[in-house]
């Protein structure tokens, strides 16, 4: 499963309007989640006052970090210029480059409207979790 910013934040943050969907869901999922270097990066920007929080919580719960290649970041450019009008940050870019790469539809994100509209390379919608 690929873990988009969204959930990280909210489960680090008691006030986030996601908070109490994302911790439920959390128990299910935690150990088949998968993120990026830019989802991390992307999330200790908005947890204010603690940027380490995300990083800490990924280690402790052993989600592995992914780095792209070359290769991917150049479809991550060529997704980004297709979803401009959304408009696709480079995080999801990412996300959704990796999904291919995994061949993996299911994405643990509070981000209905992009992950509603992007497709896998294959035309395939994401499954959105929590639902």
């Amino acid at each position: 499963m690929i873990l988009d910013t969204g959930p990280l934040v909210a489960v680090l943050n008691r006030r986030d309007e996601w908070h109490d969907r994302v911790a439920a869901v959390w128990p299910e999922v935690i150990g088949r989640c998968v993120t990026t270097e830019a989802v991390l990066t992307e999330a200790t920007h908005l947890v204010s006052g603690a940027p380490v929080l995300p990083l800490e919580f990924l280690l402790r719960a052993r989600i592995p970090i992914l780095a792209l290649g070359l290769q991917h970041y150049r479809h991550c450019a060529v997704l980004m210029r297709r979803y401009a009008d959304l408009p696709m940050d480079f995080a999801d870019a990412t996300l959704v480059t990796l999904s291919d790469v995994l061949d993996c539809n299911r994405v643990f994100t509070t981000d209905r409207r992009g992950f509603a509209a992007y497709r896998k390379a294959t035309g395939e919608r994401f499954e959105l979790i929590p639902s």
